[in-house]
């Protein structure tokens, strides 16, 4: 019998927090489930480990592969997925007792294809968000949409989230790329007719020092751009009712890559091409953006002038955090 829950984990090199997170998927309050463990080529103990607890019990099967790359690990857990809904958890992270449980009673009791869960982060050992009053939100298709680009109740990534499988049909992950999350997750809300939020917290990342997104700025960011292209001729094509909210992301998107790159990037040189890979995302794009845009004036702005001359947002950068040095020392 297929079990309700396939739930996958992609490993890479994690065994220092490996056994709290297969710890924390094994005692979830919902039992019927298989967990699916992809070692990509690890090269400390994870192996180990995850042979260990396949050994220990039998919902665990174990999949070893050369390193490929966690898009790789993800799309070859979806197909060996034999449940009813998918979930996905990082081989770093850990998860609540009771939140696949959770996800799967609103999928079921809302008949939703997707069902979201708060998302909290764990850092030097201490959770940062706060849990809030607790509430049940039901969103229609293209409600769900929107809110997926407004990132107010959640964002794009997968892991406080479970799918119904069906809306994998068709989708892969794509293969050598980071932010692979924000270049797959709007194709799976295209495929939900329904979404369920719960505003109970249920996934746990670990924030890690040397982890892809925490670590110095470098070129594999420029990945984020790519899937970009994708999503806003998609959204164009078949959303055009929240075009404005997938230009705003994509606006915010921009800006803060703006910063990142001119905070951690010291090379000059190096600097202005990633500044300039950038920009000419947005000049591709500026038609739609000058028109489909709803933020405030001084975004607009902004955007305007990366548009124009990267030299004018550097200068009015240094002008900026000059203004904010003076005002701290007042």
């Amino acid at each position: 019998m297929k079990p309700a829950i396939s739930i996958i984990v992609p490993i890479y090199n994690v065994d220092q927090y490996l056994r709290k997170c297969l710890n924390s998927i094994l005692a979830q309050t919902f039992k019927d489930i298989e967990v699916i463990l992809v070692n990509d080529g690890s090269t400390d103990l994870s192996g180990e480990i995850c042979n260990e607890y396949a050994d220990k019990d039998s919902r665990v099967k174990v999949f070893h592969q050369q390193s490929r790359g966690v898009s790789s690990a993800r799309n070859r857990g979806v197909k060996l997925a034999t449940g009813h809904y998918i979930g996905f958890v990082d081989g770093d992270d850990y998860v609540t007792k009771d939140m696949y449980e959770n996800l799967y009673e609103a999928c079921i009791t809302t008949k939703s294809s997707i069902a979201i869960c708060k998302l909290a982060r764990e850092i030097e050992g201490k959770i940062t968000n706060d849990i809030g009053a607790f509430y049940i939100k039901e969103l229609d298709h293209h409600k769900a949409m929107s809110e997926l680009f407004k990132g107010i109740l959640y964002r794009f990534s997968l892991c406080n989230k479970l799918f119904k499988s069906h809306c994998f049909e068709g989708i892969t992950f794509p293969v050598g790329r980071i932010h692979e999350d924000l270049s797959t997750t709007y194709k799976l809300f295209a495929a939900a007719s329904k979404v369920v939020y719960i505003n109970q917290i249920g996934y746990i990342y670990v924030k890690q020092q040397n982890s892809i997104l925490t670590t110095r700025y470098n070129e594999n960011r420029l990945d984020a751009f790519l899937g970009w292209d994708e999503i806003l001729s998609f959204m164009q094509q078949e959303y055009p009712k929240i075009c404005s909210e997938v230009i705003n992301c994509f606006i915010y998107t921009v800006i803060d890559h703006f910063y990142y790159i001119l905070n951690q990037v010291e090379a000059k040189q190096e600097q202005r091409g990633y500044l300039s890979s950038v920009q000419s995302n947005v000049r591709e794009h500026y038609k739609d953006i000058r028109k489909g845009t709803t933020l405030p004036i001084h975004y607009k702005f902004m955007i305007t002038t990366i548009n124009y001359s990267v030299y004018s947002f550097v200068i009015m950068n240094k002008i900026k955090s000059k203004l904010v040095l003076k005002n701290s020392l007042v």
